[in-house]
């Protein structure tokens, strides 16, 4: 399976679910796949048509590796009768039809072809497959299908976010009234605390700030900074970056995004010679992703900062 395979398993496009009624017909592809119809369809992709389906593989100890639901991300296939079956599963996708749902067991290397198969499987390591067709429609309702799951998406990261920064508020608010803090708020949620005054320009949106920095997790963990020495004496020092000239005030074009939400806002409120301490919730972080191994998702963030230049 070469042409629709590798394709179909490379960008993850998996299938479906359960609670189906049950009809069981069972059918063989030429190489000997067998797979089973929780549910039959009936409508036909025409040529031109695109086949929109949920994925779902798993291992044979029924460990998931592939899921469009988890990514939440559906697979689809642009529909043609000419495209050629190369293999068995090119046989099952290219004969799939609205409302089918199938379920299948079958060696790795028949699933994804022998140049193909994941570093994890063995190539006669069983794969079992459950694959549930959405809707086959024409270009204008995929479209509309993917634009309707982005908004989607888009509402339900708000809404977490909402949370989110409620549940961050309280724990900095928590950890300022046991360390005896008296800590500024701004309205977005950013934290912080100017603990020197310096005497320079102010930073203005567009401006070249130049900041020294240490990045601490709540627990007082700290997972990067510019200044070499606080770097060796916290087991993050970095000798590449240092060859480099890497520890020495960080460059920052302020408001452009260019950095995290809360650095942005919170460079904009100091000035040349400033020294301050930010408490940023993760909604101003690096939210939901996290970033890298020791910043977890929805992790909240203190920096300490010193503005050492202002560049106009």
């Amino acid at each position: 399976m070469k042409k629709i395979n590798a394709f179909v398993f490379s960008v993850m496009l998996l299938a479906t679910a359960s609670g189906l009624m049950s009809c069981k017909k069972k059918m063989t592809t030429s190489d000997g796949i067998e797979y089973t119809f929780v549910k039959e369809g009936d409508t036909k992709p025409n040529n031109g048509d695109y086949i929109l389906y949920h994925l779902i593989v798993k291992n044979d100890k029924d460990s998931t590796f592939i899921s469009t639901y988890d990514s939440n991300m559906p697979g689809y296939i642009l529909y043609n009768d000419s495209l050629p079956k190369e293999s068995g599963m090119d046989e099952i996708f290219l004969g799939l039809k609205k409302g089918d749902s199938i379920t299948l067991v079958a060696k790795a290397e028949k699933i994804f072809g022998e140049n193909n198969i994941p570093m994890f499987l063995k190539k006669d390591q069983d794969v079992k497959v459950q694959i549930g067709v959405i809707d086959v429609t024409d270009q204008a309702g995929v479209e509309t299908y993917f634009n309707a799951l982005q908004e989607a998406q888009i509402k339900k990261m708000e809404e977490n976010a909402v949370k989110q920064l409620a549940t961050d508020k309280q724990l900095i608010e928590d950890y300022l009234k046991e360390k005896n803090i008296q800590a500024s708020k701004t309205e977005s949620g950013l934290y912080y605390v100017i603990e020197k005054q310096g005497e320079g320009p102010e930073i203005e949106t567009g401006n070249l700030a130049f900041v020294h920095y240490a990045g601490y997790l709540l627990d007082g963990t700290i997972f990067d900074t510019s200044m070499k020495e606080l770097a060796q004496a916290n087991g993050v020092y970095n000798e590449q970056r240092d060859s480099m000239g890497g520890y020495a005030p960080l460059e920052v074009a302020v408001g452009e995004g260019r950095v995290i939400p809360g650095w942005d806002e919170g460079l904009g409120l100091l000035k040349k010679g400033d020294k301050a301490k930010f408490f940023i919730p993760s909604t101003l972080a690096y939210g939901e992703r996290g970033a890298g191994g020791m910043i977890k998702p929805n992790s909240i963030l203190i920096f300490d900062v010193e503005i050492t230049d202002v560049q106009k």
